[in-house]
């Protein structure tokens, strides 16, 4: 058995890294083109070609179950072509065995692409965020910038925050720094404007050029007073915002790691804020590897089929189509998802549920009953 496993898992393993590699070259490419429209004003082709290395890990990641799918594919309809598949069948290769084979493979690949997912590829998009910021002006956070909420109770009473950022520069500064506070009948008691600012570990924010108005003045009876208004070059403002909390509301959401997406929806949830986008996105990144395992079960049939119904290049074709409907459906679902307001985790288990059961279908059709 030691040699099957052995010979088995070369051929797949060698034949998937072939795939990922020709997919990570025309995603390269195809970037670097790209990116060489924005070339001037200090942004070269040697930045563009970095940048197109650091999105290959976000690449691999969201290429790994087609790699699989179609590296399996290829590797054993190759040993069904040459018979060797058909001798190891002959040899006691039962298809539950060669199933149980298959599918340990198939957690070694989901493992690999969790590391790649949760770690490798997080790091990169930030670097990738970064070198872009720094050569075209900052992180765009779109026409309304990013929004931040935060709530407190001070000695004054309840207080909600409603936080306004710009944009922000690739050494974590932000830009145009807007602060709402309402107390707890939501009436405004001050609006805080900043021309930037930093975030520091402690939650503080370190504000320069900082115009502060004031509403809180009343009378006994709760009538309001005048408005004060203050400006300071300097202004410490103290929220419960960690740093980390505001980088995942300026940052790419592919650059937070699995925990990092969990604390952030943990965040919006305790301000009320919509976090279904951020809840769905969090469970595709949890099962996502586990269609790795689902690919290698799909392929197996692939295996069982005569070399006189279809050569390789039609079965390897076929698997590119399988890949490419498994990732189309895995998008659609994401955002029909987010529009009927569907359970996040069901949005992202139902594309692999899906090819799990035809994996089982072809598989039980083609072993059982041929």
């Amino acid at each position: 058995m030691k040699t099957v496993r052995r010979l088995l898992y070369a051929d797949i393993v060698s034949s998937v890294l072939f795939v990922a590699a020709a997919f990570l070259s025309l995603f390269f490419f195809i970037d670097f083109v790209d990116e060489l429209a924005d070339i001037g004003k200090g942004y070269t082709a040697l930045h563009a070609a970095l940048y197109s290395l650091l999105e290959l890990p976000g690449h691999l990641y969201e290429l790994s179950p087609i790699a699989v799918l179609i590296g399996a594919i290829y590797a054993l309809s190759r040993m069904a072509q040459s018979s060797e598949f058909t001798i190891l069948r002959t040899g006691g290769l039962a298809p539950g065995r060669a199933l149980a084979l298959l599918a340990g493979l198939g957690v070694a690949f989901g493992l690999a692409t969790f590391v790649v997912g949760d770690y490798l590829a997080p790091l990169s998009e930030r670097a990738a965020a970064q070198l872009q910021a720094r050569f075209k002006g900052g992180f765009s956070l779109g026409h309304s910038g990013a929004w931040l909420k935060d709530h407190t109770v001070t000695p004054q009473g309840e207080r909600s925050y409603s936080i306004n950022v710009e944009r922000a520069t690739a050494n974590g500064e932000l830009l145009n720094i807007r602060v709402f506070e309402f107390d707890g009948d939501g009436r405004m008691m001050r609006r805080i404007g900043a021309a930037s600012g930093r975030v520091g570990g402690d939650g503080v924010w370190a504000l320069t050029n900082a115009a502060i108005t004031d509403w809180s003045s009343a009378d006994a009876l709760g009538n309001r007073l005048n408005v004060a208004e203050e400006k300071h070059a300097s202004y410490n403002w103290t929220s419960t915002l960690s740093a980390s909390v505001v980088a995942a509301a300026v940052l790419p959401e592919s650059s937070m790691s699995t925990l990092e997406l969990f604390r952030y929806i943990t965040h919006l949830s305790d301000n009320e804020q919509a976090a279904q986008r951020y809840e769905i996105k969090f469970w595709k990144r949890a099962l996502y590897p586990l269609a790795c395992l689902v690919m290698m079960g799909l392929a197996l049939p692939f295996a069982y089929l005569h070399s006189r119904a279809g050569g390789v290049s039609l079965k390897v074709f076929g698997g590119i189509m399988l890949g490419i409907s498994f990732v189309l459906l895995n998008n659609v679902s994401a955002h029909l998802g987010l529009l009927r307001d569907w359970t996040p985790w069901m949005v992202a288990a139902t594309p692999s549920l899906i090819y799990l059961l035809l994996s089982f279908a072809a598989f039980s059709w083609l072993v059982r009953y041929r």
